[in-house]
Parts: structure tokens; sequence; C-alpha cells
């Protein structure tokens, strides 16, 4: 079936009625679980899982949806089986004290068969009943149907017995499921169960490059949508989890709340407010360019606002990692014991790339972050061709974004053709890169951090230094000069150069602010004497007027008495 009919809301989702799973992931490929009153098939070679599948199937039944169960095995005791899924947390022994579950082993001697050449279900069909009305069983499961019929060679009464026990499992309304054995070229050793089955559920177990990979697909099943994938598998110390990845759609709703990169200056570099919560980040660059610093001093902010966070680490172990950034003045364990950080570390080998998306999946549900960290993807590819990865990147960026979780993602770049191919799928995918590189100059090794894309916002096209010191991280100001970028003790020489000419510039101008002052007060001194001198010209000058004009005032006085005396002596 088609992605666009799967995705399509005008087909409807619960036409029959099913019977909840409980199995993480399985209900939402099946769209509600296994048909309800139904038998189910599920086949698969040996050691797929096909038992645990069932068992899981019977536990959720009785322990979470009110719906006991009965577990009839042609293969293992009791005894063994019980011992076997231990290890799961299930506890037969005290789920048939309650009555919840029944588990029942049939033994079949294949010789007693042959001898005799009658074969008929009439004696099951009791056993069954008898115990399906014990406990009031709505959920039934036959483990393997091979035992049933191995001694049966016509292939005529095989069909017609095969036929009757279906049949009589839809007559007592039970949610059935037949357990078979994967064939040369068939589903089913018999190569009959598929065709009389409502639903068949193929497993399989894959070994590839030394790495194991257990896929899930749904071959048929009838009056119902479902997802057609092959869809990863994990089986693990808590039960089985199944990936749906079905659902490609670019629907993901986004948030326009900024969140701190955990440094300041490159907060500057985005609009000072950061990135968008919920978006992918990807920093890449060479080895040793400080690529797991930003991804800690990223996981250390996000810890400090008191929010989760995951750091799945594929290249060193946790206890690296935390004594690493101590050294940088970053307390990552301080984190851990306060319950907000969390790691997973893992060899890329340990499983394959799809067991890899749901051990992460499994992870973060669990976990419930706010932030992830994967450190680097870059060394999946040694499990994987670069398309797997990026295949495995997308389903992951997608989970992630649907849940507004933010993720940053580290790579590492080569000079290789497969690492810079590496780096294109997965910068497209992201919505902010940062590229950090080496500069070399001055017979040193600098690096400079720039901002190759964000989207959304404005951001800095500047290359900044990338300084790591015991106090963190921080980004400076590259320094131009005539000779182009200076960065290291090249930057430093340089503004120590800058200062020096500074202050002698400034005591050149001290120098000659006082040489200015001497003459301004050698002029002023000037100005003062000829001043002076004037005024004893000025006050000779009047001297002399104010004599002439005396001297005429007194000479006139004395020709008139003159004169005067003159008349009197007449």
């Amino acid at each position: 079936m088609s992605l666009e009919f799967l995705e399509n809301p005008a087909v409807p989702l619960h036409a029959l009625p099913k019977t909840r799973t409980g199995i993480i992931g399985l209900d939402e490929i099946t769209r509600g679980g296994l048909p309800k009153d139904r038998p189910t098939l599920i086949c698969g070679s040996a050691g797929c899982g096909k038992t645990l599948f069932s068992i899981e199937f019977i536990v959720n039944g009785a322990l979470s949806f009110g719906e006991p169960g009965v577990f009839m095995s042609f293969e293992e005791k009791a005894e063994e089986l019980a011992l076997n899924v231990a290890s799961l947390g299930y506890d037969l022994r005290k789920l048939q004290t309650d009555k919840l579950i029944r588990v029942d082993h049939v033994h079949i001697e294949r010789s007693e068969i042959e001898e005799t050449g009658e074969y008929d279900l009439d004696g099951l069909f009791i056993r069954l009943g008898h115990a399906i009305d014990s406990i009031g069983a709505k959920r039934v499961v036959l483990d393997t149907i091979e035992n049933l019929f191995s001694g049966l060679i016509d292939q005529s009464i095989l069909r017609a017995e095969l036929r009757r026990l279906f049949e009589w499992l839809k007559e007592k309304k039970v949610t059935a499921i037949i357990t078979a054995e994967r064939g040369e070229g068939t589903l089913t050793r018999h190569g009959l169960e598929e065709y009389i089955s409502d639903c068949v559920i193929l497993l399989d177990h894959r070994v590839a490059n030394q790495i194991s990979t257990r896929l899930l697909r749904i071959v048929k099943y009838r009056g119902s949508v479902h997802g057609t994938n092959e869809y990863p598998f994990l089986i693990n110390e808590e039960g089985i989890s199944v990936l749906p990845v079905t659902s490609l759609t670019l629907e993901h709703g986004v948030s326009s709340e900024r969140i701190s990169s955990g440094i300041v200056a490159l907060d500057k570099m985005l609009e000072g407010k950061g990135f968008f919560k919920g978006s992918s980040i990807l920093v890449s660059g060479t080895a040793g360019t400080g690529k797991t610093s930003i991804a800690a001093s990223f996981a250390d902010s996000v810890c400090k606002r008191g929010e989760r966070c995951i750091f799945f680490a594929f290249e060193e172990s946790p206890q690296q990692i935390i004594r690493n950034m101590h050294s940088i003045g970053i307390d990552l364990q301080s984190h851990i014991d306060g319950g907000l950080l969390k790691f997973h570390a893992a060899r890329p080998t340990l499983n394959g790339l799809e067991m890899h998306l749901v051990s992460l999946h499994k992870i973060i549900q669990d976990f419930d972050p706010q932030a992830v960290i994967v450190d680097p993807i870059t060394n999946l590819i040694t499990v994987g061709s670069v398309s797997e990865v990026k295949s495995m990147l997308i389903r992951l960026i997608d989970f992630l974004q649907a849940r507004q979780i933010t993720v940053m993602f580290t790579a590492l770049a080569l000079s290789t053709i497969v690492s810079e191919q590496t780096d294109e799928g997965v910068s497209s995918l992201v919505d902010a890169w940062l590229l950090v590189r080496d500069i070399e100059s001055n017979g040193e090794r600098n690096r400079g951090l720039y901002v190759m894309k964000s989207r959304g916002m404005k951001h800095s096209n500047q290359v900044r230094e990338f300084v790591i010191t015991d106090g963190g991280l921080n980004l400076v100001d590259v320094f131009l000069s005539p000779e182009g970028v200076l960065t290291g003790s090249a930057r430093e020489a340089q503004q120590l150069l800058d200062v020096t000419g500074v202050a002698l510039r400034e005591h050149a101008v001290t120098r000659k602010d006082r040489e200015i002052e001497r003459k301004r007060l050698v002029l002023e001194a000037k100005i003062a004497s000829l001043r002076e001198e004037f005024e004893s010209v000025q006050d000779d000058l009047n001297k002399a007027y104010i004599e002439d004009e005396l001297r005429k005032e007194v000479m006139e006085k004395n020709r008139e008495q003159m004169t005067k005396n003159r008349h009197n002596e007449q």
C-alpha cells in the first residue's frame, strides 16, 4: 500500500475491530493492533523473536488490557519458557497463579502419528477449549505450528486440518497468534498457513558485515490499512520495540522560541538569541577542532536551564568526555547526578543502522529530553553507506522535530570523498550548520568558526577565532592586516604593536602640545612687551603735548598781563 494512501485522512482507521498488542510501535504500524477474534500468523526463521512476540502479546493483554490469555507451546516446556522470559521481567508463574494467563505444553510424538496413519485435532480442541474456558481467555498463542503437523505428509489432510484449526479459533472468539518456521521460498514450511490467515507478520534476522539487524514486515492484513515497509525492531531487557517509519510527511510544527548555544559570542552571531528550539544543528570540522567541546557546552547550557539532555557518544566513553570537559571548566558530572543529563555510549559496530535508530528512539522516549546530541554521526559510515546513514538521520530528525526536541550533530570532515559526501548529505538536512576549521599561520595551528547557514534568522558571515581555555569556550574577532587574517600569537603581537603605536602617538601629541604651549607663552610675552613699549611712547607723547599746551597757556597769560600793565601806565 502506498504511503500516500496510508497518510490519507479519508481512509477509516478502525473499520475492522482490533486488539492492541501493547508492543511499542507495532500497534501504530497495524493502525490499532491485530484483528480481533481472528488468527494472526507470525513467521520467520529460528531466533528471529517469534516466541517473544507471542509472550509479550499474552502478558500485555493480561496486565494492561484485562484480557487473560492461553499460551500453548508444542516445543518448550512451561518451566523452560518461564525461565527464558524472566530476564524481561515477566513472572509467568505468578501470572498463572493469579489466573491471568495459562501456559500449557503439548508434546506431539511424530512416530505415533506415522504408525497409526490417523490424525485429527479434536484432542487439541478439547484441551485448548478447556484452557480458554478455565480463565476466560481472550487471547491465544500456538507456538509453533510445525510441531503440531510434523507427522503429516498428505497435503490435503494438512490443508483441511489447518482450516479446521483457524475456523475453530474464530468460533471461540479469541484473538490468536500462531507462530511458524519460515520455509524455503515460502513464508512457512508448509506454505499454506499464510493463505488462510487474516494477518501475516514476517520477522527477519539478517546479518551483514557481522552486524545483525532484526526487521518486521506485515505481509498482509485483510480488511485493514497497514504499513508495508520493513520496520526494524529491538529486543532488549525491556522487551520488544518496533520503529515505525511509515510517516515521511513534513507536517511537524515549529517553534519561534530561541535557546542558547552555550557560547555567548556564538549567540551574538545568531542575532544574539541562539538557535531555534526544536531545530537541528550540525557542527562539522576536522579532528581536534573542538566539535565535542561545542556539543558539551550546549549540553551544559541545556541542563543549567533545568532541561533534560541525552548525549549519544559513538567515539568516546562518558568518563572520557566528562574528564576532558572538566579541563575546560564544564562540569557534566553534576548534571548527571542531578538527573538532567544522560549518556549513552556505544561503538557503531555494536548494531546495524536500523538497530541504532530503534535504540535511539526507545531511549529518547523513555528519558523525554528537551535536547539530544549525537557525537559523531560520521562514525556510522562504518556500518552503512552514505545513503543509508542519510536515510537513518532523516528519520531521526523527523522524529525529534515532531517532538520539538533540539538536536546537535557533530561530523568529522576529512579530505576523503566519502566524508565530503557525508558532509553534503547531512548538511542539507539540518537547520543550522557551524563549520570549525584549522587556520595555520606564524608556525601555529589555530581554530576558526563560522556559520555556514542558519535557516529563518539573520546570522553573521564573519570568521571568528575559536578559543578553548580552561575557563570555557569563546569566540574572538579575527585581526585583519595587510598580510591577511591573523590569529593566535600573530594576532596578539599585532594587537601589542597597535597598543604600542597608540602610546607613541599619545606621547608625540603630548610633546607637541607642550611645544605649542611654550610658543604661545613666548608670543604672549612678546605681545606684553610691545604693549608696554607702546604705552611708554604714548605716555611720552601725551607728556609733550601737555607741556606745550601749558607753555602756551602761561605765555598767553603773560601777554595779557603785560597788556594790562601798559594800559595802567598810560
